[in-house]
């Protein structure tokens, strides 16, 4: 019997809609909505059919804006369908979103009941399992401290310790450990791992093809809403991989509504192009190339840095940088206005290949307000033919730094 059946699932939004604080905004937003055309509305889902059997490890892979989140945030009952049905046999631990369930004035030790309660466990549960819990998040140290004082970081790692430790039939986990270190993505597939060998039914939202692979003994591939394919990793990984590892080096959102962000930043542009050059031009390891990042803060005084992560095509980290140590604005709040961040890359760094862009832009330190996966897709060029020595075949590893040598003689030959 299955204990996931979705059932022609579609979920309709309409574009532009927010929630209204003062009677000021509700009155503007009353007139808005009279004048909005029935088009300003898009379908995240559109007929989507499957069933999960009991201990399935399912990945859930697309683009963004596919549908994955949605429908992950309808199985887990936070937001209804607006056509269709899903039935769910057994209690089911979610982890959506960085600190959903979370208070940011309580105590992480008061936020792991909190949040907890909200995934169903009992007080007796949580406090059997409370040490464990704490000991796999590792912030034994500020266990006292209000999490708004914690990294997002620290966030993901209490937030997936409390849903990985509750005992539930099915277990739902969203794109969130790409905020966490190399080190605990790692324990978390590790945990995972641990869940799916006792039998629990997993679904699994991710843009690591690695993870998904590694983990997922079938995927179902999400491309506008509708199911593209559904079922053996390796060969629906394969036919993903082709489609979006097609070069994207520049997008922009001329319309604020439609770009990635919420009430308080939003992205205009990104792209990629050598130094001395545009995005059209191709990337070569001997030339160095910047990445540019446009967005638009739309409060005032709000502390903002961007979190910028390579990967491989595959999804495999090859390095995570961030804007917190840059000189300009280091500490300072940024005012309301259009911003531009730039990132060197120097020549002779990445191998050739194909390599993708995730963006972060994180409020306070800790609050992730813009996550965009494959916000860019480049691929790099080898011109280095005098570095091969003769030797054409592919070069191993993702990167390829120009590191310096010495040779000095020490004696003469016996």
């Amino acid at each position: 019997m299955s204990v996931i059946s979705v059932r022609q699932l579609s979920k309709q939004f309409r574009l532009g809609v927010k929630m209204h604080n003062t009677l000021r905004d509700q009155i503007a937003g009353w007139f808005r909505r009279g004048e909005r055309a029935a088009s300003e509305t898009f379908w995240a889902l559109r007929d989507v059919s499957f069933d999960v059997e009991p201990g399935q490890v399912v990945g859930i892979i697309g683009r963004n804006g596919a549908g994955k989140s949605t429908l992950l945030k309808i199985l887990s009952q936070i937001t209804d369908p607006t056509e269709g049905e899903v039935r769910i046999r057994g209690r089911v631990a979610s982890l959506l979103e960085v600190g959903t369930g979370f208070h940011p004035e309580l105590s992480g030790r008061e936020n792991v009941f909190l949040n907890g309660a909200i995934l169903g466990m009992t007080r007796a549960e949580i406090r059997r399992k409370f040490d464990e819990i704490v000991a796999f998040a590792e912030v034994e140290k500020f266990l006292d401290t209000p999490v708004k004082h914690y990294s997002s970081g620290m966030y993901v790692r209490l937030a997936f310790s409390v849903a990985a430790h509750l005992e539930s039939e099915i277990m739902i986990v969203d794109e969130v450990l790409a905020v966490g270190d190399g080190a605990f993505q790692k324990k978390c597939l590790g945990k995972m791992g641990e869940v799916t060998q006792r039998g629990r039914t997993v679904l699994f939202v991710s843009h690591s093809m690695i993870a998904v692979q590694s983990l997922c003994n079938r995927v179902i591939w999400l491309n506008e809403g509708r199911v593209l394919e559904d079922g053996e990793p390796t060969p629906v990984i394969t036919r993903y991989l082709h489609v979006v590892s097609s070069p994207q080096t520049e997008r922009s959102w001329p319309n604020p509504t439609e770009a990635p962000g919420n009430e308080c930043v939003r992205l205009r542009s990104a792209r990629i192009r050598p130094e001395d050059g545009t995005p059209a031009d191709p990337l070569v390891i001997s030339k160095p190339m910047v990445i540019e990042i446009e967005y638009e803060n739309l409060r005032d005084d709000s502390h903002l840095h961007l979190s910028l992560h390579l990967l491989t095509e595959q999804g495999g980290y090859v390095f995570a940088v961030n804007t917190v140590r840059e000189p300009d604005w280091h500490g300072r709040a940024f005012p309301r206005g259009v911003f531009r961040s730039v990132c060197r890359i120097p020549s002779e760094l990445l191998n050739d290949g194909t390599y993708r862009v995730r963006l972060h832009v994180v409020k306070d330190k800790n609050q992730v307000q813009v996550t965009a996966d494959d916000l860019l897709v480049f691929e790099v060029i080898d011109d280095l033919t005098e570095m091969r020595a003769g030797w054409f075949g592919k070069w191993p590893g993702v990167v390829r730094p120009n590191l310096q040598w010495t040779t000095a003689k020490l004696n003469d030959a016996a």
